[in-house]
């Protein structure tokens, strides 16, 4: 039999991805107790404020100037999908929608034709520290929707389905997996197409624990990003920690942990097969779109930004929620 392992890769902050995804990056941050600003209790004068991806004693502060995180900043033409695993993070847009969520909830958001937006990590526990890890994806939209109107979706870590498995478990993101379904997504975004065959799946294995990953449809781009292993088996290949294993997607695969707990974030999709333009934080078709993205983002700012600061945080209660841009509110269930 043919093996299906096409090639691997080395991982690093920002892994590479296959089309339709255009970027995923893992953060996982030991970052102190907070303060009464929810910024870190120890001296941060020492860091390059604004840029600091330097993972110093195990954390970063990003762009962040006094709490960690992401201050505000456009996209326009694709998706983000973010699945925070501990820690919280406080969002902002220039839709004035508002959300504090994490704890293994999801935000999935449409920037269609233009959002502003911030993520920042506010480190609300003052005697104790606040670990944060959180998978950001990218997924590009096809021309047809690229300039859809912007939209958020909230996926509660309370209804995002678990697969309990002989040793393990699997988070289901997106993607139906043997009869399970996760909570619709955005309504334009390529994984809402029936033939896209997207799916985001996290798996979690004991040590010495085996999973059958079902086939998908030939033609879909998979890969297997393992951040979290000793070592593990993929159909015959035996791979190390931060590596992505690229596979023939229409076949099923035997993934079997070594001697340590393993952790594997799947992504797989049809491709959608259209030319990627990307500009920092625009991706579109052509040159001439990200130029008019550009000037458009410079005339109208994506709306405006309603915010009284660039890094928004929404205070010390230590709640989830979600302020949607017409005024609704939602919470989790539990």
């Amino acid at each position: 039999m043919t093996n299906p392992v096409r090639r691997t890769v080395p991982l690093g902050l920002h892994w590479p991805t296959l089309d339709p995804f255009l970027f995923c990056a893992h953060h996982d941050d030991a970052y102190p107790a907070g303060n009464e600003l929810l910024a870190p209790a120890v001296p941060i004068d020492d860091r390059e404020l604004g840029m600091d991806f330097s993972g110093t004693e195990g954390w970063s502060m990003y762009h962040g100037m006094l709490v960690p995180g992401f201050p505000q900043h456009p996209h326009r033409g694709f998706e983000t999908v973010t699945f925070v695993r501990q820690g919280l993070i406080d969002h902002a847009d220039s839709l004035g929608a508002a959300a504090r969520f994490g704890r293994g909830d999801v935000q999935w958001l449409t920037a269609g034709r233009g959002v502003v937006h911030a993520e920042m990590f506010p480190l609300l526990d003052r005697e104790h520290p606040n670990p944060l890890e959180l998978f950001q994806i990218w997924l590009n939209l096809p021309a047809s929707h690229k300039l859809v109107d912007p939209y958020f979706s909230m996926f509660w870590a309370e209804d995002v389905p678990r697969v309990s498995l002989d040793g393990g478990e699997l988070t289901v993101i997106a993607g139906r997996y043997d009869g399970v379904t996760p909570p619709k997504p955005p309504p334009d975004s390529w994984a809402s197409d029936p033939t896209s065959d997207l799916a985001i799946w996290h798996l979690r294995l004991d040590a010495g624990a085996t999973f059958e990953l079902p086939a998908a449809a030939a033609g879909t781009n998979r890969v297997l990003y393992v951040f979290e292993a000793e070592t593990v088996d993929v159909a015959g290949t035996s791979v190390g920690n931060d590596t992505g294993v690229v596979v023939d997607p229409d076949v099923a695969l035997t993934v079997t942990a070594g001697a340590a707990e393993v952790e594997i974030l799947v992504l797989q999709g049809r491709p959608i097969g259209e030319p990627v333009a990307q500009y920092g934080p625009f991706v579109m078709n052509t040159r001439a779109e990200i130029q008019q993205a550009v000037v458009d983002y410079q005339r109208t700012g994506f709306g405006g930004w309603p915010w009284p600061e660039d890094a928004p945080t929404h205070g010390p209660a230590n709640r989830r929620f979600a302020r949607h841009a017409g005024g609704e509110v939602e919470e989790p269930a539990a």
